[in-house]
């Protein structure tokens, strides 16, 4: 297990199809059936094609162990999958060529030549205290893949699909056949339980939201009106990346100060508001975009690329518009950590309720919209050395002690009478 590598075989085929939106293939280019018979389950149960992707390459992942392996899908047993588990640990994560770099030499290291080179991996960043991507599989990817196999397996036995006789992905011991928060008082908060016996302790990470200042810095190294549009758009409505790019021309409503999105998972059509300022960048992208002949109609997508053809934005375009515009200040923000700073410029308004920052978010548990209530770490340390200097100030010029007790004159002139 130690010098297990899994080959760079098989792989996830988008169709197009919206049927059957992608395909697990093996190393020939032949259909894996047991995992296209879970794709259409997913589908079945109302999943988006992301979540199907999101599954199907945990499930190319698990393939592959396999495969290289030599085990068969349906006769593997629990010290296999706690053999996966264990290499997902403590092996490193492949290195994905990319296709036109093939069979070449290595490129010089950037340092080499007198360049900069990039952080190294699982380091902090300076700028905005996050870590950059480490060689090993994070909590939250091992979390994921446990959960779509175990759910894969557990399918697949319910069907009596070949020699399956177990779900090598079983419950944790304590949990054993019991459904999760068994006899629970409805009146009490969920509490979470461990599920998958080798799924991992995922730490719960609070929210990075981006400074006013830092967000002033990045939106002024960006390049054209439609990022800038693009950018307060999402600062201000909260929006995930993926449904504001959804959004088609007559899903804009400036004279309310709307605009309308699709919400992810439910597929709930809601009306979000946002500042003028956005609607105002909007208006000189769109102008300059059918200046430039970008295709005009109530029906048709309301973020195009800059470049002929003209095409519709997706979110790995957008992505790459952020990514060059966090390199001028050397900062790894994502498109996501937009939608924190969103929530958290609301839920640290004091006339702004909690529940309104949960509906604009869409957070299905309040307990979720609470954790924007969670200070910062700068903000926690502004806070402590404030206590530290008050302190330090309090030694250096000490209160002065407070008066011996004495009679009151007023109640012994009741008491005696005249002058004392």
């Amino acid at each position: 297990m130690k010098t297990l590598v899994l080959p760079e075989v098989g792989r996830l085929l988008e169709t197009g199809d919206p049927w059957e939106p992608y395909q697990l293939l093996d190393p020939e280019g032949q259909l894996v059936e047991p995992a296209a018979l879970y794709f259409a389950e997913l589908q079945a149960q109302g999943s988006p094609a992301t979540t199907v992707r999101s599954y199907g390459q945990d499930l190319l992942r698990w393939w592959r162990f396999l495969w290289v392996l030599g085990l068969e899908w349906d006769r593997v047993t629990t010290e296999d999958a706690r053999d996966f588990a264990r290499w997902m640990r403590l092996a490193d994560k492949p290195v994905r060529v990319h296709w036109r770099r093939r069979g070449q030499i290595p490129a010089v290291p950037a340092e080499s030549l007198g360049g900069q080179s990039k952080a190294a991996p699982g380091s902090l960043n300076a700028v905005t205290g996050k870590p950059t991507p480490g060689t090993k599989y994070a909590a939250s990817t091992r979390a994921h893949a446990e959960t779509a196999l175990r759910a894969f397996y557990e399918h697949h036995l319910h069907r009596a699909t070949g020699a399956l006789l177990i779900n090598p992905f079983p419950l944790d011991r304590s949990r054993r056949a019991a459904r999760a928060h068994a006899h629970r008082n409805p009146m009490d908060p969920v509490k979470r339980e461990r599920k998958g016996r080798y799924r991992p302790t995922v730490p719960r990470r609070i929210p990075k939201r981006i400074p006013d200042q830092r967000f002033d810095e990045i939106f002024a190294g960006l390049r054209s009106n439609r990022d800038r549009a693009l950018l307060v758009f999402w600062v201000s409505t909260g929006a995930r990346a993926e449904e504001l790019l959804g959004a088609m021309q007559n899903d804009v409503f400036p004279g309310q100060q709307l605009i309308r999105v699709t919400r992810k998972g439910t597929q709930e059509v809601q009306d979000l508001p946002a500042s003028s300022d956005a609607f105002v960048w909007l208006r000189l992208y769109q102008e300059e975009a059918w200046g430039k002949g970008a295709p005009r109609g109530r029906d048709q997508p309301l973020w195009w690329t800059l470049r002929r053809p003209w095409r519709r934005l997706n979110y790995h375009a957008a992505r790459k518009m952020f990514v060059r515009a966090n390199e001028l200040l050397g900062s790894n923000w994502t498109l996501h950590d937009l939608r924190h700073t969103a929530a958290y410029r609301l839920a640290q308004d004091p006339d702004m309720p909690l529940t309104h920052v949960q509906w604009i978010l869409n957070h299905k548990q309040l307990t979720t919209t609470q954790l924007y209530l969670t200070p910062s770490s700068d903000e926690v340390i502004e806070s402590v050395l404030a206590h530290h200097a008050r302190r330090e100030r309090m030694r250096e010029n000490p209160l002065p002690a407070p008066a011996a007790p004495a009679y009151n004159s007023d109640s012994l002139k009741s008491l005696f009478g005249g002058p004392l």
